[in-house]
Order: structure tokens, then C-alpha cells, then sequence
């Protein structure tokens, strides 16, 4: 279960993500069910929609998600 502080943390940083890398978040999350959004679906809904989904996608896996580091 994410603590408090975690889903602060997500909160935060799905706020800051780009469409583009919200739209390949849900491509790459590990999520414990299936999540089957099309490219298409994706790219339909807006950008505020797209980061709504995904944080509910992460709060209801428990997971924080697993971003690229900068090399």
C-alpha cells in the first residue's frame, strides 16, 4: 500500500509528465491486471483525462511508476 507521502509524490509527478509520456506510461506500467487502452483511446481523450487515468491506474495497482533516469 502506498503511504501517504508516496501518493503525494505520484501526484506530483503525474502532474509534470508530458501527454507524450503519460500516452507511454500506460504503454510500459506493470499494472497486477490487464490494462488495455488503445493507442487510439489514448490518443482521443485530452491530456488532463490521460494523467486522471493513470493516476487512478498506479493508486489502484499500488505501484509508483517506473520513469526513465536521465544518463
Amino acid at each position: 500500500m502506498l503511504q501517504a507521502q508516496q501518493v503525494e509524490e505520484l501526484v506530483n509527478l503525474v502532474t509534470s509528465m508530458s501527454r507524450e509520456c503519460v500516452i507511454e506510461q500506460f504503454r510500459s506500467y506493470r499494472a497486477s491486471f490487464p490494462v488495455d487502452f488503445t493507442r487510439e483511446y489514448l490518443e482521443s481523450q485530452d491530456t488532463e483525462q490521460l494523467k486522471h487515468l493513470f493516476l487512478a491506474l498506479c493508486l489502484q495497482s499500488q505501484r509508483m511508476p517506473e520513469l526513465p533516469t536521465a544518463a
